[in-house]
């Protein structure tokens, strides 16, 4: 292993310009970049705000130039940073990042990009943060902070291997998100919007399309302290992309459990959160028969096999979303309550017709799982390559 030489970030980057945009007496809209920009997990710049100078926020300051990288001083375990490119040279930043312009004959932008993604950078910045509630740091401690420095054309090189390994990654991830949208376009083709239901069939509330047997029912209150050999049970959290995160399912005791054995999991189940994050979906897998859920979740267990593919996809169609979001209640915890739900109004299609369906989302859940394992493959040989990037062992 190879030792790379260190040196401060704050020797490897120029000052910034900046300026008022309230004072400056222009009359043109300017692009502001704000921490909310940019996407925690791309680490790409979305929803920038077009803004009249006089109509600045205070935090816009900062010019940025194509090559520059942000890092959002404050929240450092979010890890919200990005590169600026060429369609936002010239934008303004907001003084919540601490913009790192660097130096062409010392700093290899990518490298530097790269650097404040991986592990040992927000390592390090979470333990220089302070703020309990507020965890930020400084410009100061940034620019204090050291970071590998071979020669440029190492840099290079490095960045280059990097940029391929992550193309690779979020190709993985596009491919996981063109599949589920090809699964919505063909559920919208074979049944049309469920609000406006334009094929005429039938319309019931949701709960008449449940068992009887098991209807429609939120979960444990109280789970208590995370518990050893007990019972699992499902968190909003855990649902993620359509699917239940198996791995960070907390468990409860057996005694809980008995105690809300109404709301007791079947595989198939479908889940759907009612509180905090409303509209999420998942359908139960056969490792968690017999695990339970929090009253921040639903349970909907379908009435008939054949008519579960067709309630679960129609629970994600933005329509159905938009209802949903129309009944949620509350302030500072937002939710809609179990009857809304149950009254929630859906036609029901023709058996032949949600079996077709059914077939087809068991192909795509083929697809889906195939190309998730891709992408965790991808995922961890791009977090190797960084270690070893880092470290001088590339």
């Amino acid at each position: 292993m190879n030792t790379l030489p260190k040196d401060l970030v704050g020797n490897l980057v120029s000052e910034v310009r900046t300026w008022n945009p309230t004072s400056s007496g222009e009359k043109k809209f300017f692009t502001y970049i704000d921490i909310s920009s940019v996407s925690r997990e791309t680490k790409d710049i979305e929803q920038t705000q077009d803004i009249f100078p006089s109509d600045a926020p205070s935090r816009a300051r900062q010019i940025v130039e194509e090559g520059d990288v942000l890092v959002s001083t404050v929240r450092p375990n979010l890890n919200a940073v990005a590169i600026i490119e060429n369609g936002y040279a010239g934008a303004t930043a907001s003084t919540g990042f601490c913009v790192l312009r660097p130096r062409k004959d010392r700093l290899c932008p990518r490298f530097l990009y790269h650097w404040v993604r991986s592990p040992a950078f927000v390592r390090d910045m979470i333990a220089k943060a302070t703020g309990a509630t507020y965890p930020a740091v400084s410009d100061k401690i940034i620019k204090e902070s050291t970071i590998p420095s071979p020669p440029l054309p190492e840099q290079r090189r490095i960045a280059a291997i990097l940029d391929k390994a992550d193309s690779i990654r979020r190709k993985r991830e596009e491919s996981i998100r063109l599949t589920e949208e090809l699964l919505r376009s063909t559920f919208l083709e074979m049944f049309g919007d469920p609000a406006t239901n334009p094929n005429r069939w039938a319309t019931h509330p949701l709960q008449e399309l449940v068992s009887e047997e098991r209807p429609i029912t939120y979960g444990i209150l109280k789970p208590g302290p995370d518990t050893e050999g007990g019972i699992p049970y499902i968190r909003v959290v855990d649902i993620k992309n359509q699917r239940i995160a198996v791995d960070s399912v907390r468990r409860t005791t057996k005694e809980i459990a008995h105690e809300y054995r109404r709301s007791t999991l079947q595989p198939g189940d479908i889940l759907l959160s009612i509180r905090g994050h409303v509209g999420r979906c998942a359908v139960v897998p056969r490792d968690l028969a017999g695990a339970n859920i929090t009253q921040d979740t639903a349970r909907i267990c379908a009435r008939h096999e054949w008519s579960r593919a067709y309630l679960f996809w129609s629970l994600h169609i933005n329509s159905i979303q938009n209802w949903m979001e129309k009944h949620v209640r509350g302030v500072a915890v937002k939710g809609i309550n179990l009857g809304d739900v149950k009254r929630l109004p859906l036609p029901l299609p023709p058996k032949d017709l949600c079996l077709k369906f059914d077939k087809i989302q068991a192909i795509a859940n083929q697809q889906h799982d195939n190309r998730a394992r891709a992408s965790e493959a991808a995922k961890s040989l791009f977090g190797s390559l960084v270690q070893r990037a880092f470290r001088g062992d590339l």
